[in-house]
Order: structure tokens, then C-alpha cells, then sequence
């Protein structure tokens, strides 16, 4: 198996603390509001949200994929990070095993109250499978628009989350 390791640094004026509460605690009813061309409802279906439960995310019809499940591996509060495995649906393709993804929520250190955060992200591919940078730019989008419209909100209601 070969794994493929990409790092993403993101800044935003929106607190550090809002965007774990927002991303980690409230996105299963937060993103199908925001995204409902994306998203059509995301549930805990094992667990109680908590380290080992999975979280199913169904997409909207006429998005380019149905599901996907996930696996919650860490989440720490007090540090502002979070860990998940995508373990199923056609989000992996037919080369990826699975993708890993570590958050970490950090203030900026301008001290203007904004946020830094870190998501690695980490793709085990399918024995002799190989990923193309098509679908590696076409993901990285997608993920910037979910982001760019939860900021949006998060910027538009500075009392959500505090």
C-alpha cells in the first residue's frame, strides 16, 4: 500500500474555538443547511460521537457521490483537534482504502482573535493504484467550498458557537 500525505494551512478572522465548535460538534446539522447542494444529511450511526463511532454522510441527487462513512479516531476539547478515517462510499474511488484526516484548531498569534488550523490529510491507495492530480484538485476544491460557506456563516453570526 502506498500512502500520500498533503498539508493544508488555512487563516481566518473567525475564532479558533468557533471553528471546533462549528466544524466538530454541530457540522452534521450545519453543513446540510449551509450545503445543501453537497450535503443531504450526515448521522451518527454508531457511538455516541465520540472516539470509534461512525458517522454516515449522505450527499445530495445530482451530486457526483452518494456517501460516505467515517471513523471517528480522536478528539480532544481542551487541545482543539480532531482525527477521522473515511472508511466507506464512492468518495474513495476505486483506488483510495481509505483517507485520513487530523485537524488542529489554533488562535493566530497576531492576537486579532482569528484562527489557524492544520488538516492533514492522508490517502491510503489500493495496492498498485495511483491517484491522479485531477481528483486531488477536484477534492481540495470541494473541501474549500464547504470551508469558504462555513466561515461565511460563522462571520455573518458572531454569536453562534461562543
Amino acid at each position: 500500500m502506498v500512502a500520500l500525505t498533503f498539508t493544508e494551512v488555512l487563516i481566518s478572522p473567525v475564532a479558533a474555538g468557533k471553528w471546533y465548535e462549528a466544524l466538530i460538534f454541530h457540522s452534521d446539522n450545519l453543513f446540510p443547511k449551509l450545503i445543501p447542494e453537497f450535503f443531504r444529511r450526515i448521522e451518527i450511526i454508531e457511538g455516541d460521537g465520540g472516539p470509534g463511532s461512525i458517522k454516515k454522510a449522505e450527499f445530495s441527487a445530482g451530486a457526483e457521490f452518494k456517501y460516505l462513512k467515517k471513523r471517528i479516531d480522536a478528539l480532544d476539547k481542551e487541545k482543539m483537534t480532531y482525527g477521522y478515517t473515511v472508511i466507506e462510499g464512492n468518495v474513495l474511488m476505486d483506488n483510495v482504502e481509505s483517507i485520513y484526516y487530523d485537524l488542529k484548531f489554533e488562535a493566530t498569534q497576531d492576537g486579532g482573535g482569528g484562527c489557524k488550523w492544520t488538516y492533514i490529510s492522508k490517502y491510503t491507495l489500493k495496492p498498485a493504484a495511483e491517484i491522479n492530480e485531477k481528483q486531488l484538485k477536484n477534492g481540495k476544491a470541494k473541501l474549500a467550498a464547504m470551508y469558504k460557506a462555513v466561515e461565511a456563516h460563522l462571520l455573518e453570526n458572531p454569536d453562534a458557537y461562543a
